[in-house]
Parts: structure tokens; sequence; C-alpha cells
């Protein structure tokens, strides 16, 4: 093997590397920020009232996100569980009836408004419509 076949060999493996190390970065990055596909339109959730009692807190996914449908003194909320600080999931806290995001203590009332802590915004509240013994959502 000659110095000029020996040179292009490396330079063509080291160019190959070098892509495939930009690749297997990139890839996930972009995956990351791109948005998420939704192929089906609007599905609507429903909620039997039962499993709804007072005091408590029922988490499902609507349209891909975590949301929280919560009953407090007979009064319904439904909301958003993404902290609008850096998107981590609220946690229902039963004894304070209130949310708290276990990433940096942000703390929202049971309609979503913030109560203390680093969120800007409130929970985005979520339609729902009560019949027949059920919540539906969406």
């Amino acid at each position: 093997m000659n110095t000029g076949t020996r040179r292009r060999f490396l330079a063509t493996s080291l160019a190959a590397l070098l892509a495939g190390t930009a690749g297997a970065v990139l890839y996930p990055l972009l995956r990351y920020l791109a948005p998420r596909r939704t192929d089906t339109a609007q599905q609507a959730v429903r909620i039997p009232l039962a499993e709804i009692p007072d005091g408590t807190a029922k988490f499902f996914d609507f349209e891909g996100k975590p949301a929280v449908l919560v009953s407090s003194k007979g009064k319904l909320a439904c909301l958003s569980a993404v902290c609008t600080h850096l998107g981590c999931i609220v946690q229902w806290q039963k004894d304070r009836e209130e949310f708290r995001c276990p990433c940096h203590g942000g703390r929202f009332a049971i309609d979503g408004t913030v109560v203390s802590g680093p969120p800007p915004r409130p929970l985005a509240r979520l339609p729902f419509t009560v019949a027949n013994g059920s919540v539906t959502v969406g």
C-alpha cells in the first residue's frame, strides 16, 4: 500500500467516523426539539365521576400530554399536569389541596393559579363537560 492510498483511506475513515458521530449526536437532539406528530384528531376522554371522590385527583393522558381532573368541595377542575416552569409533571397534595412541582417547588391552587415558586404562568385549563355521571374532557 503506497502513501497516497493510505492517506486517502485514513481521510475517508476519519470522515465516516465524524459523520457517524455527528449523526449520533444530532438525531436525538432534533427528535427532542421537533414537535410530536398528531396522527389522530382530538380525542375526547371520558372519566366516570365515581373515579374522582372529593379531595382526589385523577391523572390521565389527553392529546398525548399529561392532564389531571381534580375534585374538591363539590367543584371540578381539569388542567394540564405540565408545570409551566420547566415542564415537569405536577403532583397532587391531598392534605393541602394543591399541586406541587417536584422539580423546583412551584405550587398551584386547585384552579391552576400559581401560589408560589418559579412558574411564570398558571396551569393550562382544559375544556370539560359533566353529563350522565361522567366527565368528558375535550
